[in-house]
This record gives structure tokens, sequence and C-alpha cells, in this order.
């Protein structure tokens, strides 16, 4: 329920009688005050630990006060007193909220973890006292009831029906015991999801493959041998080689390294994070979770919790969802299974008496990539640099939009030194936004890639309010005297998690609970998946792919190599996202509380549907924080679901040209800039004219 949750962004306030002539500990915390920065950006080096416990106890205060003042109100309940009014409550929490939760995952300190579970506890006590508030829900019950009298807009009429629906959603009907339990049930929620997280970042943290014979490397890149000795380095073991399970150090030893047993180690490592039955085991976790949100459901009057949330979704439901996922499993199955025996006969002829297994499966993929395409990922490596790909994603928002990239310099305020800030401008040279960047990994930052906002955009009294953006990545860092130099996976990541930005700073919407992306979460995927389109076609290619020692443009040879190889391994990748999803849905579309064994539950369930033993899901349950930590719980299936969307809406500018300024203007205000202010696929077929056919998805990955 956005406009109540911690983390809205809503109108600017004052607190009075904060300022005296002595200094106060009030004075001194950074956000009792307004922000004193350009573009109003957070103070982040102002910021401490210690700041954070108070300003969001101040926040709820204040946020509780604003609810009062909006029952309190003697005027009938209007759409303006009691809608729009609560949209705009909450702008001190929702200032710390989305400074607090962003660092938590970009720069997780120690100190800054301990205070976690406190915050999240005060959080959902103050959640639930504004979502289950009958005096609350009785105002905007009296506006909903109104709503066909009212002469709303879209926009208008989107805001009141997602604020009735959430209140009802949250509860707000259940009384006593029932109402009592369900608060019980979602501090739970929130204490076990905070914990799942920090687990898997420890189980993270505590691998490494100390490596100390050099015979041992044989195989690995240069570039990847430096990376772990300067690993090992810092880990004050100088003299070895230290790999760990964050992707730019685990993919190329997997992919390269000659000593089998070792690759196993460090697969295993990977795999098994979460399930080492030790402190941070997260079995019970998961299954604790599972189970609450089996009772949240069944409170709420679901059967079950995947009923719960896709009720809200494109999806509308299981069967959907099924029905998708299954059709192109059945597709994906074959192609992995020739995949599997092109690697297997490369084994059998190098003589090799064994079979194939998943922690194989990089290395020989990586030798069939060498035999039939020609192609090894160090040759096109070092026309992607990180910072000429950045460009590049800069360029193309250029071309396509009219926007404009300057970074910003010198003495500005940023979340982590490591991060750069860009200021956003409209072809006109006018304020559109900020956009941090923040790339490569580091032991407080948590694994993947993500796009969130410290500020969302929106409008008060007529004025707009611009956001602030921020990208988060763990791509391959600079090694020795080489800069970064990206893989063509991470150039896709570049452009995907950009896409989510320009959702951000591209969005013109008036209400703070439906901007940006503020959509259902199988369409929040569309506008960053359709950005890795662009990256691969050759005319945008030249564009960034440059040598990053002598600047020339990536050879012909090399794009049609990467063109032909396209589909490569594309069974391996369908499949392993695949077996995510489907065991995502599995776990949520139980009906029942139960004491399972999540090992055999998730063995049993992917066997059950045919994973081939050579592919292991793409996230096995105990470090699956999209589905345990994150909000994409009965959600994992989005990001397949948005690239039927992605596949044929890229297919309107193929139609036209890749630069197409009526496609680029018609996908930018029926998409990027509308936000959530109007049903997801009334807003897809406004843009394309039509529903979105699958066949687009299929030729894509190669499935059709």
């Amino acid at each position: 329920m956005k406009q109540i949750l911690a983390l809205a962004l809503v109108a600017s306030f004052v607190i009075s009688g904060c300022k005296t002539n002595q200094k106060t500990e009030t004075d001194m915390n950074p956000f009792f005050a307004e922000y004193n920065t350009k573009f109003n950006v957070p103070p982040f080096e102002e910021i401490k630990v210690e700041h954070f416990l108070p300003a969001f106890e101040k926040g709820m205060e204040l946020q509780k006060a604003e609810v009062e003042a909006i029952i309190n109100n003697t005027e009938a309940p209007s759409f303006e007193n009691t809608i729009v009014a609560l949209d705009y409550t909450g702008n001190l929490l929702s200032e710390v909220s989305s400074v607090f939760f962003s660092l938590k995952s970009a720069h997780g300190t120690d100190s800054l973890l301990a205070v976690a579970p406190e915050i999240l506890k005060k959080l959902s006590v103050h959640n639930d006292d504004i979502n289950m508030n009958p005096d609350l829900f009785k105002r905007v019950q009296e506006v909903y009831t109104q709503k066909n009298k009212l002469d709303l807009t879209t926009e208008q009429s989107i805001l009141l029906e997602k604020t009735y629906k959430g209140f009802i959603r949250s509860g707000v009907n259940l009384k006593g015991e029932q109402a009592e339990q369900l608060r019980k049930i979602n501090m739970r929620l929130s204490e076990l999801s905070n914990q799942f997280n920090m687990n898997v970042l420890a189980e993270t943290n505590a691998f490494k493959l100390v490596v100390d014979k050099e015979e041992d490397l044989a195989g690995l890149p240069e570039s990847s041998i430096i990376a772990a000795a300067e690993t090992a380095k810092a880990m004050d073991l100088e003299g070895k080689w230290v790999f760990t399970t964050q992707k730019p150090s685990m993919l190329p030893f997997l992919s390269y390294a000659q000593n089998r047993d070792l690759r196993e180690k460090l697969y295993k490592g990977y795999y098994m994070r979460g399930n080492n039955d030790n402190d941070n085991d997260n079995k019970n976790i998961l299954v604790e979770l599972t189970n609450l949100r089996v009772e949240k459901a069944h409170l709420l009057g679901y059967n079950s919790y995947a009923d719960f949330v896709l009720e809200e979704r494109m999806a509308k439901n299981a069967d959907n969802v099924y029905e998708l996922l299954e059709q192109l499993w059945d597709r994906a199955i074959p192609v992995a299974k020739k995949e599997r025996a092109e690697m297997q006969k490369i084994i059998d002829r190098e003589g090799s008496n064994f079979k194939l297994q998943s922690w194989d499966w990089w290395y020989y993929a990586e030798k069939v990539r060498q035999e039939k395409y020609n192609l090894d990922e160090n040759e096109i490596r070092p026309y992607f640099e990180l910072s000429t790909v950045r460009d590049g994603a800069f360029d193309l928002a250029g071309k396509l939009f009219g926007l404009q990239f300057e970074e910003i310099k010198g003495d500005f305020p940023k979340p982590h030194p490591d991060a750069q800030a860009f200021e956003v401008k409209e072809a006109d040279g006018s304020h559109k936004g900020i956009l941090y960047m923040d790339w490569h990994p580091r032991a407080t930052k948590s694994q993947g890639a993500w796009c969130g906002a410290y500020r969302k955009q929106y409008r008060k009294n007529g004025e707009n309010i611009p956001p602030v953006v921020t990208i988060v990545c763990n791509f391959t860092p600079a090694i020795g005297d080489k800069p970064a130099l990206l893989s063509f996976d991470e150039v896709s990541t570049l452009f995907h998690e950009f896409g989510h930005s320009l959702h951000q700073l591209l969005s013109d919407c008036t209400y703070n609970m439906l901007s940006g992306t503020s959509v259902p979460r199988d369409f929040v995927e569309l506008p960053s998946q359709i950005m890795e389109n662009w990256a691969g076609e050759p005319e945008v290619m030249k564009q960034f792919a440059h040598h990053y020692k002598t600047g020339e443009v990536i050879p012909d040879e090399l794009i049609k190599k990467l063109k032909n190889s396209g589909n490569f391994n594309q069974g391996f990748a369908t499949v392993e996202y695949l077996a995510a999803a489907l065991l995502d849905m599995n776990y949520h579309t139980q009906t029942k509380v139960q004491d399972i064994d999540p090992v055999k539950f998730e063995e049993d369930y992917l066997k059950g549907i045919g994973l081939i033993p050579e592919i292991i899901s793409r996230y096995k349950s105990t470090y699956f924080k999209h589905i345990f930590g994150g909000g994409y719980m009965a959600g994992y299936y989005s990001y397949i679901w948005s690239g039927v969307l992605d596949a044929d809406a890229f297919e309107a500018f193929k139609e036209t040209s890749l630069y197409d300024q009526n496609t680029a203007k018609a996908y930018r205000e029926n998409i990027l800039e509308m936000g959530g202010t109007e049903d997801a696929m009334t807003m897809y077929k406004n843009f394309r004219g039509r529903e979105p056919k699958i066949e687009a998805l299929l030729r894509q990955r190669g499935l059709d």
C-alpha cells in the first residue's frame, strides 16, 4: 500500500521549533532539517548510523499525526482531503527509509545491519497501525462509494482504487484475534526476510577458494589470475590466489579453470549458501516464511499466497502463470538436452571418463562456443570498457528521448565514495533528475544488480518534484593496469538496470503512490529488459564498443560472432531460470501449513518436472533472495512474462528503425511516463496497438 508504507516519497515539510541559537541533538541529525544540498539529494556524508533510529521514530510520529488530522477533519471525506492527503503523508519517514534501505543493500556495514531488526519491528507496527485503522478506512470507504459521481481523471480513479483495495488487502476488516494474528505475522515476516538476507550475505563473504599452486590456475585468463592475487593480498594471503562466489570472480573460474575438482569446490560453495547447518543456515527460516504466508493468505480470504499476490498482477492467477512457464519449459528442455549432448561429446572426445556435472557446464559450454562460433569471451572484453558502455547507454537515451547526462564532480553528496553522480537533463537543458551509479562488488554489498530511488517523481501543489535514482551493480572491477572490462552479460545487465532508471527518471505522474516503477511486478521488467535488445544491435554496439587501448571500434567479424552465438546456451539459460520461477510458484501455491524439508521439497519438485541433473535452479531455495528476502514471492515468473512484452515491444522499433522518433515518443508517453496511472495491459496496447504476442520471445531465444 504505497501511499502509507514507509518507503513512499511525499511532500516536504519543516519541523517547527528545531532551529535555535544553540546546537541540539535534533539540529545535528541531518534528517531533521531540509536537505541543504544541491538538487536536494540526501547529505550522505553527514548521515551516521546513530541518526537512523531517532529519525525513523520521529518520521512515524509525524505520519501518525498527519493521519490523525485526516481522521479528525470535520469536513466530509473527499478525494482531496482524504485520498490525496493520505498520499502526501510521511515525508520524513520516506526520506529516512529510502536512505536506510538503499544503504543496507549497497553498503551494509555491521553497525548498519545491527540496527535493522529494531527498525523493522517498529515499521511493522507503524504500517499496521495505519493500514488497519478502521477510522481512516471509514473515510476512504466513503470516498470510494461515491467514485462514480466524482468526475475523476483516470489517474485519480486508479489512486482511489489502489488506496481502497490496499486497506482491504492489508486486513482492515479483520477484528479481534484475527487482526492481532495478522500483526504478529507481518512482524515475523519482516524479521525473517531480513535475517534471510543477512545470512546470504554472511555466507557469500565467508566462502573463499584459496589456490596456492600455480598449476591449479591453468586455463584461466590473465585478468582472472591478477584479480585473484589482488583479492588474496587484501586478505593478507599474499603469494596465493583467492576466488569467491561473487560472479566476477566465480564465472571466469568455472568457465576456464582446467582443475575440475576446484571448479566443483567453488560451485558447491556457491550453491550451498544458506544450507551448511551453521549459524547462517536458511532452511528453517524459509519454511517458516512459507507457512506464515499461507496463514496470512487464509486470514485475508485466499487459498494460497499466490492467489493473494497474483490478484494485483497482469497474470491474475496461478493458472495463467503456469501456462506460460510450462509452454516455455516444453520448448527449452529439449534444447538444453541437445546442449548437454554436445558437451558430453567433447568430454568423450578428450578421453575423459566422467559424465557432465553442473560444475562442468560453464567450462564445456565455453569449449562449445569456441568450436561452433570461434568466439572467446576474452576476445570481446577489451571492447567493453565500463565507462564507454555506460556512455553508450547514455547516448541511446539521448537518441531515443533527447536526454543528456552530465557527471557531477567535486564536492557532491554520494551514497558511497565509489559511486558516480550524474545530472539528467531534457533536450532543452531543463533538469530531469539525478542518477547515481555504483558498479563493483564489496563485502558490504549484496550480490546482483538493482535500481532504486532516494526520491520518486511526483507533484505537489503543481510543483514537479524530480527523482533521485540509483543503480547498483557487481561488475568486474579494474584489474592491475586494466580498467573495468565487462563481459557481454554485464553489458546487458548495465542496459537492463539503466532501463529501470529511465522508468523512474521519465515518470510524469501527479501522485507518489503511482509514479515511476509503481506498476505490477510482471510489468516492471518491460522497461528494463527492452533496453537489453539495443545493447546487442550492431548499429548501437559500434557506438560504445571501442578497444580500451587503441580506441578501435569493435570489428564486424566479432559482432558477427556475437550475433551468431546469440542463441548459444539459451536452453541452459531458459531452463535454469524457469526452474527457479516454477519453484517459487510451487512454494507459494501451497494451501496449507506444513513442516517440509526444503532440500527434499526442492529436489523432488524439480526432478518431477523433468529438470536434468546437469542444471540446477538459478536460485536454490536457501539463497533465493528474490522470494524469501525480497518482493518477488509468487512473482519470479515476472521476468519471462515481461520478456514476452519486451521482445514484442522491441519489434515495434525493428519494424521502423532502432531510433525511430515516433515509436520512441509513443513508448515514452504510454509506458515510461505513465507509472501506474493506467491498467498495465491498456498501457501496452496504447503503445503497440494490440496485445503482445509470444512469438517474438520464442524467436529471440531460439525456441521457435
